[in-house]
């Protein structure tokens, strides 16, 4: 049986992009539910990975994190600034909607 992608939202993402992908009927948590506030970017990761969730960012180091081999349950990345909050959201639910979570563990996927 197929499962879908669940996501964690980093920090550094505007929280419109959660709202807008649980309406879609995305299972999301956010780095400030959670109070993950401050704590390290391979905290993040970590966490993601025990929760089986792609986590989604803006934050280059995440990408440096991926390439140091570090397991991850899939990063998706997008620059700051150069997205609007609607085509964010409509790429991750592409993403949501194509992909299964073994098939973005260890991979990033950008938007």
């Amino acid at each position: 049986m197929s499962q879908t992608i669940k996501f964690h939202l980093d920090e550094n993402v505007n929280n419109a992009v959660a709202d807008g992908l649980k309406r879609r009927g995305a299972d999301v948590t956010t780095t400030s539910q959670l109070g993950l506030m401050g704590v390290s970017d391979l905290e993040q990761v970590e966490f993601a990975l025990s929760e089986n969730r792609a986590i989604f960012t803006h934050d280059d180091d995440l990408l440096k994190i991926h390439q140091k081999g570090i397991e991850h349950a899939g990063i998706i990345y997008c620059n700051q600034n150069i997205r609007s909050i609607g085509d964010i959201i409509r790429g991750l639910i592409l993403i949501w909607e194509v992909l299964e979570p073994e098939e973005l563990k260890n991979e990033i996927e950008f938007l």
